[in-house]
């Protein structure tokens, strides 16, 4: 909500859309959502799957480390993954950014590859998912690192604006 809020007097080059699904609960899953665009043919540059941005392992919570990866699928997905990359270190965010490439699609992002639109990524705290607390009865507002969600949510909307400005499409 925070980057809708930053982005809504941004004179954009491209229409910018916040599509807030749910991958297991139907009807609002990202599997329709990318379904119905698809359908609609809707000319669709790259796609940003924001999920668990701090959720991290104990060993990184411990050492105090704002991490960031980024995971990918395709080609254009990888060129994505370094864009990220190259705005973190540019605009000194400051965050641990690595990117892993999946063997296949999967959570929301995955959703879009499948229907055909490959600059898909996601932006997580860790992969494997390591969050201890992670769905337990300890996922708890207080255990969340804010600071890290800061971190990361500013440079997805730092990667997202340089995505508009130079008009980087698959």
């Amino acid at each position: 909500m925070e980057i809708a809020r930053v982005l809504k007097d941004y004179p954009s080059q491209h229409s910018i859309w916040f599509i807030f699904c749910n991958e297991e609960h139907c009807p609002w899953t990202s599997v329709t959502s990318a379904n119905n665009a698809k359908d609609r043919g809707d000319k669709i540059i790259a796609v940003f799957n924001l999920d668990g941005l701090g959720g991290k392992s104990q060993e990184d919570i411990d050492a105090g480390r704002k991490t960031n990866i980024t995971l990918y699928t395709t080609p254009d997905g990888e060129r994505f993954a370094d864009l990220i990359a190259d705005a973190n270190k540019k605009y000194n965010i400051g965050l641990v950014q690595s990117k892993f490439q999946r063997s296949s699609p999967g959570d929301d992002d995955g959703s879009y590859v499948n229907a055909g639109y490959t600059m898909a990524i996601v932006n997580i705290g860790s992969f494997p998912y390591m969050d201890p607390n992670y769905h337990a009865e300890t996922d708890i507002p207080e255990f969340v690192d804010i600071e890290n969600v800061f971190m990361s949510t500013k440079l997805s909307l730092t990667a997202g604006i340089m995505v508009d400005i130079e008009c980087i499409k698959p």
